[in-house]
């Protein structure tokens, strides 16, 4: 079933229950939208098709998906897209120091090629509907995330990325809404578990490690449907002048989440905060403290 004539359309990439995407569809979905969700692998959209969306197969990481997706919407929406949501991402925590280059090029396959690519692809859509892109990034784009270098560098490319693209696309009567998201109930930390590699230098506070894999899941979490419930309520305000925008228009950036607000105000007092606060919170000093302990070993030796 495709949309009704009038309604608003939206595509949004993956959108697998459990995640931020497949909150924003139900929540888009109950606001009058037509929805096209999608995911790599469709049996998991079964009940989203059963609620009246469309669903599509996709991988932002394959551009012969990108095209088939991209001609499969602009003949359902009779070449117009509303709006286009880049939520499908990929999560990486790993030292600096232990990274293995393959598997930060797959990162940034998913977390930034395939929102390059989305956006490409469909931009003919969008400026034909004079429509809004939004671009799922995070808090990590601007904090030292302890053990997240990989993903803190993939998510500050999306948002370097979408203020250019936001710029470029004025012309065209299209938006760039950037999703600065926090912590949120979602599968992302649970599908790759990472572990230390042998001679790791962080091998000595292995379960402080091991506690950063899950601390998007256990620290001032926000209801995964509670944060979709904001977005979509800030993505579909009507327009205002720029100036105006953050209060009573649809703004530029989304703050929302787990730790947000707090982000948000230390951008006006200076990273010191930031680095501060991450750094005890991880508890990277009491490595500091065993290496101070080492040393002071070595010297009575």
């Amino acid at each position: 079933m495709g949309p009704q004539p009038g309604q608003k359309t939206v595509l949004i990439t993956g959108c697998t229950p459990g995640g931020i995407g497949h909150a924003l569809a139900l929540e888009f979905h109950s606001k009058g939208l037509h929805v096209i969700a999608t995911a790599r692998n469709t049996a998991v959209l079964t009940e989203m098709a059963a609620l009246g969306m469309s669903t599509l197969a996709l991988d932002v990481t394959k551009s012969d998906s990108i095209k088939t997706c991209h001609d499969e919407v602009a003949k359902l929406t009779s070449g117009k897209l509303d709006i286009l949501v880049n939520n499908a991402g990929r999560t990486h925590t790993h030292p600096a120091t232990d990274i293995d280059l393959d598997d930060v090029r797959e990162t940034f396959e998913t977390n930034v090629f395939g929102v390059m690519a989305m956006c490409a692809a469909f931009s003919d859509l969008l400026v034909a509907a004079r429509g809004l892109i939004i671009n799922i990034a995070s808090l990590a784009a601007i904090t030292p995330y302890v053990f997240g270098s990989v993903y803190c560098a993939s998510k500050g490319a999306v948002v370097s990325y979408s203020r250019t693209l936001r710029l470029e696309l004025k012309p065209f009567g299209v938006r760039v809404m950037v999703a600065m998201a926090g912590t949120v109930r979602s599968q992302i930390a649970s599908k790759t578990h990472r572990t230390l590699p042998e001679g790791s230098l962080y091998q000595r506070v292995k379960d402080i490690f091991e506690r950063r894999l899950t601390f998007s899941q256990n620290n001032a979490t926000v209801k995964t449907e509670d944060f979709a419930r904001k977005l979509v309520s800030q993505a579909l305000r009507g327009e205002s002048p720029l100036f105006l925008r953050s209060w009573f228009g649809r703004p530029d950036w989304f703050w929302g989440g787990g730790w947000s607000t707090g982000v948000w105000a230390s951008t006006w007092i200076g990273e010191w905060i930031l680095d501060t606060a991450l750094y005890r919170l991880i508890k990277l000093n009491r490595l500091e403290g065993i290496l101070k302990e080492e040393e002071r070993q070595k010297k009575l030796k």
